[in-house]
């Protein structure tokens, strides 16, 4: 991080709380284009290093790696926004502790039609082993969802997906807890949809694939369960956030300063 800062030139930056402002629209040809790409594209390039053990910085740098092709002088500045959070929490790292009840779950969450752009759904997950987290993602959907219920659906199936793999993992090393892996999701309509055919009329145009989630829930191998919006880890994924709530979340997430070396 300080090597990253150093590159850009801001070493004696003013820190921000997050990384990203709950207003921010990052729109392409709202400014001029930058004269030379290359720093833009190298220092976003080192963020999507540094995700491997600061998910607080995944929706930020999704959202800047979406202008790669021709990046502008609002996204230099959202850039630099990104890099004054980095600045303010260089001591935070991903805790990683023993557990004794390792239960594997995960969260899923998604905008609907927050792109401006083409008005796809950002989704976005956290998977968790006991009190740890293992994987996280914030991407935007392939498709145009027509409802909330459908983008929360593929969010659901995207962390059903990342949860079975993790399943035969765990199953490889011999360590596959005895539980069923839960999904938890605040969105009621997609949790119905996950168990309940009969509102299999309502998704005829949701792709097959997407469907991948309710067959596990049918063999018993997954579980969905409503949660909160308030309650809802993957919140921090999808869309920009009060620096409030964003702290919140990133503690939950387990992202603390880290101990001093010894």
């Amino acid at each position: 991080m300080t090597e990253l800062l150093r590159k850009a030139g801001m070493n004696a930056c003013k820190p921000l709380a997050t990384p990203i402002a709950t207003n921010t629209q990052l729109d392409p040809g709202e400014s001029d284009a930058l004269d030379d790409p290359k720093p833009y594209r190298q220092l976003v390039g080192s963020l999507m290093y540094l995700l491997i053990t600061r998910p607080d910085l995944a929706f930020a740098v999704n959202r800047l790696c979406q202008f790669m092709q021709a990046p502008t002088h609002a996204h230099w500045a959202a850039l630099k926004r990104v890099l004054r959070y980095v600045k303010g929490t260089i001591d935070l790292g991903l805790r990683i502790a023993p557990s004794t009840t390792p239960v594997l779950h995960g969260f899923s969450d998604s905008d609907w039609a927050g792109c401006t752009i083409d008005r796809r759904s950002t989704g976005g997950y956290a998977v968790f082993l006991g009190p740890n987290l293992l994987s996280w993602v914030s991407k935007k959907q392939q498709t145009v969802a027509r409802s909330s219920t459908e983008a929360e659906y593929k969010a659901l199936a995207d962390v059903a997906a990342e949860v079975t793999w993790v399943q035969s993992l765990l199953h490889e090393l011999g360590l596959l807890p005895t539980t069923v892996p839960v999904l938890w999701c605040d969105n009621l309509g997609a949790t119905y949809l996950c168990s309940n055919p009969v509102f299999h009329a309502r998704t005829k145009h949701v792709e097959v694939d997407y469907h991948f989630v309710r067959d596990k829930v049918v063999s018993g191998a997954l579980k969905v369960n409503f949660v909160t919006t308030h309650d809802q880890l993957a919140d921090v994924f999808t869309k920009p956030l009060s620096a409030a709530r964003f702290n919140d979340l990133r503690y939950k997430l387990g992202v603390v300063p880290c101990p001093p070396p010894a």
